[in-house]
């Protein structure tokens, strides 16, 4: 490619670039500022919470029950949710309950001491806010619909960006260094253009592996891909809730690659005369399960919520390959299905891959800087475009390229969207809108 290409069709790249830009730059910026907080959250937490986290180690710790025992004395209507025992020696044990009014609260306990450390609500913590701004805008389903939006567009926007900065001619400066001395027009294109060259690989990354996170396109996709042979399970289960029903936007208990299995049943051997309590294991045998199952420290046990339900079992990990799930009967702690990753398809082990590295987790600190380094240079990119357009745009005009082309009329510029609008439901959606604001925009011309 070069710049050979006529010129009405690099303008019309131009209009499109500039009405994806309009369209997802205030989004992608919002991005940005939030996943560079979460990325590490591994380190803030014990900054912001030393309190919570953070204990001096006794010689003997206390078992789940009594810690269990002692959260129901302080909440006597609570739910037990999830269970988290302890990370380290100087870390707390996490239980997240929910009240009798629905809310929730993450309580932290001292394993050693059995007394209350402190109660928070995740969701209004710096990293549960950016975490829900990073996933649904605080909206909810529609806030999803408008990430899902904005990812989309941004892969037309990087690719649309690569084809207006390919160079017509060799040379260093304003290909991939900016021209320093060349006046402040000058300068600010070069700023957008090369900083999005050389982020560009990185953001179509983090905008590829967040896509399957998202609630139209994410569950079609998880739906094709997160298949099971029945052989996982000892009894399959045949009509029940998804493993997917664990996780919420604050809270990813499973991974994304087991969201669409079935949750399997207990078997109720009870006597009818005896209490439920009576029959089912306890928390802290099934903690001793956990450790004869060689769970490795990262585990979380979800309780069942019925007399039919299971212990799930699931370690969160840094490393993909060490991520397990096991649904335990509830009863006889019998294990009813244990998915490895050796299970996964080679798509779902690709996915997890991908969010381990979008999250900052897969190779450490070197990993973190690296994602870091690409919403610093998102964010450059955005206020970069933001001052070109302010400098070069004619006054009272919005100042996208007057042509009299469609993109339509570019071969392969159409089977390029066409492709994106079909691989991207989103794009295939909003692009009919955007061509009615062209169309209108060009008549007021």
């Amino acid at each position: 490619m070069s710049k050979t290409k006529p010129s009405h069709f690099y303008a019309v790249v131009w209009r499109w670039h500039f009405y994806a830009g309009l369209l997802v730059m205030p989004v992608l910026m919002l991005l940005a500022v939030t996943g560079a907080i979460y990325l590490f959250k591994p380190q803030l937490d014990p900054l912001l919470y030393p309190q919570l986290l953070l204990l001096s180690p006794a010689k003997q710790a206390v078992t789940a029950d009594a810690m269990l025992a002692t959260l129901k004395q302080n909440y006597p209507a609570m739910q037990l949710t999830k269970y988290t025992p302890a990370q380290a020696r100087d870390r707390s044990a996490q239980f997240k309950i929910q009240l009798a009014d629905g809310a929730e609260r993450l309580v932290f306990i001292d394993p050693y001491r059995n007394h209350i450390l402190g109660e928070q609500d995740f969701a209004w913590t710096l990293q549960g806010i950016a975490l829900r701004l990073h996933g649904e805008l605080l909206l909810g389903q529609w806030g999803d619909a408008l990430i899902e939006l904005a990812a989309s567009w941004g892969i037309l926007l990087v690719l649309s960006g690569l084809y207006l900065w390919w160079p017509s001619k060799a040379g260093m400066w304003g290909t991939f260094l900016p021209r320093l001395g060349a006046g402040k027009r000058v300068f600010w294109r070069d700023l957008h253009a090369i900083a999005g060259f050389w982020c560009s690989g990185v953001l179509l990354f983090l905008l590829l592996t967040g896509l399957p996170w998202t609630g139209i396109w994410g569950e079609k996709f998880a739906d094709v891909w997160q298949r099971y042979p029945s052989a996982l399970w000892d009894q399959l289960p045949e009509s029940t809730p998804l493993t997917r029903s664990l996780n919420s936007t604050v809270d990813k208990t499973v991974p994304w690659a087991v969201e669409a299995a079935p949750l399997p049943h207990s078997a109720h051997t009870a006597h009818p005369s005896q209490p439920l309590a009576a029959t089912a294991l306890s928390l802290t045998q099934i903690q001793s399960l956990a450790r004869k199952l060689n769970m490795q420290p990262g585990l979380s046990i979800s309780p069942p919520k019925d007399a039919k339900g299971v212990y799930t079992l699931s370690l969160a990990v840094d490393d993909p390959a060490q991520q397990r799930t096991l649904h335990l009967d509830q009863y006889s702690g019998k294990v009813l299905a244990d998915i490895r990753f050796a299970e996964y398809g080679w798509v779902p082990k690709a996915v997890e891959y991908g969010i381990a590295i979008h999250e900052g987790k897969y190779f450490g600190l070197p990993n973190q800087l690296l994602m870091l380094s690409a919403c610093l240079l998102l964010i450059l990119i955005s206020v970069s475009g933001v001052m070109m357009w302010l400098k070069r745009r004619p006054v009272g005009q919005l100042a996208a390229p007057k042509t009299t082309q469609s993109l339509l009329h570019w071969k392969t510029g159409s089977l390029i969207l066409l492709a994106l609008a079909l691989l991207l439901p989103m794009v295939l959606i909003s692009v009919l809108l955007v061509f009615v604001l062209d169309f209108l925009l060009q008549r007021q011309a």
